[in-house]
């Protein structure tokens, strides 16, 4: 008799574990999408400013008002000489011939050639390819905006994502469901994204950086030119291979819980 009454309370608490392990994956999956979508919008965030889609704060309106001010000194007025002989007229080219390639000095370089790749005029250059009034009433403010409530949100949903998958550990090892193995690693590889998601630089300057970038950060490292190979390859690094470093991260964690689920469901030979 008290092995029946001890077997129908295992039975029970298997009951019970299965149903806290199916709302666990339910809302592991959707802060996964969440995680996903934050990922590509920031991203898409970066590449719109890298490619000058949208022109930095400061930048644009800084350049316009240093041509458009005006000088104090005195413009002189061109005084021209009376009995001087008229120039002679130069030597009129044909429209339809070509330039001869050979006779233009090899310290003049190319007529469209674009120096500095990550300056500011280059990145304006790269987005004439777009089409025309294309992200034309969206300015870098509000980008500031987006880009500040997507970390926000992303944060929060690392975060709770972590836990579930902590609380998911707990109740598989509390059930004696399997697949501990998996939720372990997918626990870790949770933990280990979130710490390398936080912006640190906001605590330690420069010493530490999260993968998280504020708009203010992003306006800085487009604004500034790239002295060399190795400042590209960081300015990259930084907000490009990093974003793809959490995205893997995000995969190798939701690869590891779904082999936990179905551990589970073959241990239970319900598949």
């Amino acid at each position: 008799m008290s092995e029946i009454q001890s077997g129908s309370k295992d039975l029970l608490d298997t009951t019970d574990c299965l149903e806290a392990i199916g709302v666990f994956k339910g809302w592991k999956n959707f802060f996964f999408v969440i995680m996903v979508l934050c990922l590509a919008l920031l991203q898409a965030s970066f590449w719109i400013v890298d490619r000058g889609c949208i022109a930095v704060s400061g930048e644009a309106d800084t350049t316009a008002e240093t041509e458009a001010a005006p000088t104090d000194e005195p413009t002189e007025p061109n005084l021209v000489e009376p009995n001087l002989p008229e120039p002679q007229p130069l030597e009129a080219v044909e429209p339809n011939l070509p330039v001869d390639l050979e006779q233009r000095d090899p310290g003049e370089g190319e007529p469209n050639d674009v120096s500095g790749f990550s300056s500011f005029d280059s990145r304006i250059q790269h987005a004439v390819a777009w089409p025309s009034g294309f992200l034309s009433g969206i300015g870098f403010e509000r980008l500031a905006c987006v880009i500040r409530f997507t970390n926000a949100l992303l944060i929060l949903t690392a975060t709770l994502y972590c836990l579930t998958l902590l609380f998911g550990l707990k109740v598989s090892m509390h059930g004696r469901l399997g697949g501990i193995n998996h939720i372990s690693r997918a626990f870790f590889l949770s933990l280990i994204l979130l710490v390398l998601l936080l912006p640190w630089q906001m605590v330690f300057g420069n010493f530490v950086t999260g993968a998280i970038f504020s708009p203010e950060e992003l306006a800085q490292w487009c604004s500034k030119e790239a002295e060399n190979i190795y400042d590209l390859i960081l300015y990259y690094m930084r907000f490009c291979c990093f974003g793809v470093l959490i995205f893997l991260l995000l995969i190798l964690a939701q690869i590891r819980s779904i082999r936990w689920a179905k551990a589970i469901l073959r241990r239970l030979e319900i598949i």
